[in-house]
């Protein structure tokens, strides 16, 4: 009894091995390839799928885009600088049965290679160029990639740098050129600005120059905006030259006519005279 207990069991589980190696499901974002006797007969699409054990085999590659990051890589630039590198790709299957047949590995295949290709193409660029062309770079690494995995069946949809490591002397000098850079921007746009202003002042001058009021105007106008705080107390001097010219015209005036006053003032004193002398000779024959 005991003997057909173990023999039930035994081929129970045979049974169940069986059925695990003769269906298959295959989901919808995986393609199978079928091997008989080692040769490939054909891709079988998503849903469930039976072969026969033994003399058929079943190989499930995934379609979907496969993120890969490649490790930070030290590199040395056209103009000898040394920076650490790092980057990302995508990739996606778009030919299951290259991709098991052509090649043993396909994602360690792709991370060597895209390690090779990142050190050959920043390799080419100064660092200059490659902190600003960064979207050529990518293009370019993609593009060689493109070449080597197609014959494996693999598309590269996507290559972006990710990160770029400077040495601390670098980072240091690049500061120091940003900042001088930045000087130079402000002292242009000041001198540029004193230029503006210069000639508009001009301009405004030599229009208070054909209106004399214009001057009086802004003073007024100045004393005003001085004004608005009532808290401030302005001492404001009158216009200096306009004051002069006003004196030096009321002395000519005074001048002109005290000359003028001088002769009359002369003749009314003589006559003054004249008649207090004869004056007492008249009284001395009415007494005599």
């Amino acid at each position: 009894m005991t003997g057909v207990v173990v023999g039930i069991v035994v081929g129970v589980i045979v049974l169940l091995i069986l059925t695990a190696l003769t269906f298959h499901i295959i989901e919808q974002y995986e393609r199978g390839v079928v091997f008989r006797f080692g040769r490939v007969i054909g891709e079988k699409g998503p849903g469930l799928m039976a072969i026969v054990p033994f003399i058929y085999v079943l190989r499930k590659v995934s379609f979907r885009i496969v993120t890969m990051p490649i490790q930070s890589q030290g590199i040395i630039t056209r103009d000898n600088v040394s920076v650490d590198v790092s980057a990302v790709a995508y990739y996606k299957v778009i030919d299951a049965t290259k991709s098991v047949v052509a090649i043993e590995n396909v994602k360690r295949a792709i991370d060597q290679i895209a390690q090779t290709t990142l050190r050959k193409v920043v390799g080419q660029h100064t660092l200059d160029e490659m902190l600003a062309e960064t979207d050529k770079i990518n293009i370019n690494i993609k593009e060689i990639l493109d070449v080597q995995t197609a014959e494996w069946g693999v598309l590269v949809t996507l290559v972006e740098l990710k990160d770029i490591q400077l040495p601390d002397t670098m980072k240091r000098a690049m500061a120091r050129q940003a900042e001088a850079e930045r000087e130079k921007r402000a002292k242009i746009i000041a001198a540029e600005g004193e230029a503006l202003s210069a000639a508009a002042l001009g301009d405004a001058a030599d229009v208070m120059m054909a209106h004399p009021l214009a001057l009086q105007l802004r003073t007024l106008q100045t004393l005003i905006e001085i004004g608005v705080d009532k808290n401030t107390t302005v001492v404001f001097p009158g216009p200096l030259m306009s004051t002069v010219q006003e004196i030096g015209a009321f002395l000519s005036r005074e001048t002109g006519a005290i000359a003028h006053l001088l002769p009359e003032t002369a003749k009314r004193v003589a006559n003054d005279h004249t008649t207090s002398v004869g004056t007492p000779s008249n009284d001395l024959t009415s007494s005599s």
